[in-house]
């Protein structure tokens, strides 16, 4: 009886032990960390990994276990822009040119309904043109999970502005920062007490007209103190940055240059953060998070390097992009070791018209001595001499589809190209269709994605992107 009695006790305890152990576990928190490579198509990331590590190397997007062709058009043109490449990452829905996170109905169009004008301040008209939908960091936001958005463009440029913002035209950037401000005019009521982490460039849209700091504002709002009324720390620099704290439920906003960041190769390391110091930095502050966090990382700097055929900035900035990868997936292990509870997405949003000529000779990674595939051509049949073209002349490897650099003559009376006006930084790659400075246009080809963590084995084949936000919505449990 005593025995029976005994038994029964010890299985109640260990039952209500059960319970308690139960009603006190808290789920595994789920983590998202999504890498946007801005215009990083396929010729730019296979230059990018011979300029880094040569032709045997690998870098960090090359480690990914599973991977995708991701279709880019958008809801009106063969060839996408940033705005609707990224919202459809974000939001599943295929949207229009220049169109923000909006329904696909939604033109570019100004406040009072008229075509766009560069530097207006814009908001959607008041009725007619769409509606706003949902986004990844928003459906993050409502599971009580930390966010965080990480650039080296302005933190209000179309990809970033993505994340976070609903806008008819990716240029009303004045107003996409205000949607960043908890409680204020045009705040973004989705984002509750507002994205946790924000670093990169553009204090020109958050600094009141008129600041001796430079502003694009048409009002007198300093939106930087509007946030540290909020609770946001406001850091301008690497030290600043490094002395940010990284407790639970910090705020921080980070805006170290008035415009975009700097391109990598003109950084100036000891003032502004590369890429992979502000990922740590958003990875430090947004796991203190229980419920686990959602952070988008862009190299957006690729992107607008390649537009001026500035081939050895473009390729530069791919590897400060990859080098922020790799730190963050070598911190993200230390924080879930076999990553069961964290899907990491490393993709693009478009292509560009860069080219790699044939049949160049194996040239090893860059070197201060060498420009490896940055120099001219020089055939796998004789490596010591440069190839020539129809007109006698040597070219380089790198060339484009289109862009400034057009000979407007036959090659035959222009000075040789040598390897070191080619390596040069400012070079700008010849190209075969002559644009205006800087417009060398987006290419429509399919980009590369690499998936690993939870729910990375659902990405192969070729997949629209629209696809992609579902597929991570459901390994997040979103």
């Amino acid at each position: 009886m005593k025995i029976r009695l005994m038994s029964a006790l010890v299985a109640g305890a260990i039952a209500l032990a059960g319970c308690a152990s139960d009603n006190n576990s808290e789920p595994a928190p789920k983590n998202v960390l999504f890498f946007l490579g801005d215009g990083y198509g396929i010729v730019p990331m296979t230059a990018a990994r011979i300029y880094a590590v040569g032709e045997d190397g690998d870098l960090a997007i090359d480690s990914f276990p599973e991977t995708a062709f991701i279709k880019t058009f958008s809801n009106d043109a063969q060839v996408t822009d940033s705005a609707p490449s990224m919202s459809a990452y974000m939001t599943g829905v295929k949207m229009n040119n220049e169109v923000v996170s909006m329904s696909s109905d939604t033109q570019a169009l100004d406040a009072s309904g008229n075509p766009y004008i560069s530097g207006a301040d814009s908001t959607c008209p008041a009725t007619g043109n769409g509606t706003p939908v949902t986004t990844l960091l928003e459906l993050a936001k409502a599971a009580g999970r930390a966010t965080a958005v990480v650039t080296t463009t302005r933190v209000t440029h179309a990809t970033p502005a993505a994340t976070y913002s609903h806008i008819c035209h990716r240029d009303g950037e004045n107003s996409i920062a205000a949607q960043l401000v908890p409680g204020g005019t045009g705040f973004n009521s989705k984002l509750a007490d507002g994205v946790d982490v924000v670093l990169g460039g553009g204090w020109q849209h958050f600094l009141a007209k008129g600041d001796a700091k430079g502003s694009s504002r048409s009002d007198s709002r300093d939106l930087t103190a509007e946030l540290k009324a909020k609770g946001y720390t406001y850091v301008n620099d690497l030290a600043g940055l490094n002395a940010a704290p990284t407790a639970s439920g910090t705020k921080l906003l980070g805006l170290f240059t008035k415009g975009h960041m700097n391109f990598d190769i003109d950084r100036d390391p000891t003032v502004e953060p590369s890429l992979a110091q502000m990922t740590t930095k958003a990875i430090d502050i947004a796991s203190k998070n229980r419920k686990g966090f959602f952070l988008m990382v862009e190299g957006g700097r690729i992107d607008q390097a390649l537009h001026p055929t500035l081939a050895r900035k473009a390729l530069q900035d791919a590897k400060a992009f990859d080098e922020a990868i790799t730190t963050a997936i070598a911190k993200m292990k230390t924080i879930d070791p076999e990553l069961k509870n964290t899907i990491i997405v490393v993709t693009a949003d478009h292509d560009h018209t860069m080219v790699m000529n044939g049949y160049a000779a194996r040239t090893g990674k860059t070197t201060d001595s060498s420009p490896g595939i940055l120099g001219l051509l020089k055939p796998y049949t004789d490596p010591s001499t440069p190839a020539k073209d129809a007109d006698g002349k040597p070219f380089t490897t790198l060339v484009f589809g289109n862009g400034e650099n057009r000979v407007q003559a036959n090659r035959s009376t222009m000075t040789d190209l040598t390897d070191a006006t080619v390596f040069d930084k400012n070079y700008h790659q010849e190209a075969a269709v002559r644009m205006p400075a800087g417009s060398e246009t987006h290419g429509g080809g399919d980009v590369f994605l690499g998936a690993m963590g939870t729910g990375a084995d659902q990405f192969h084949g070729t997949l629209d992107n629209t696809a992609v936000f579902s597929l991570v919505k459901k390994a997040a449990g979103l």
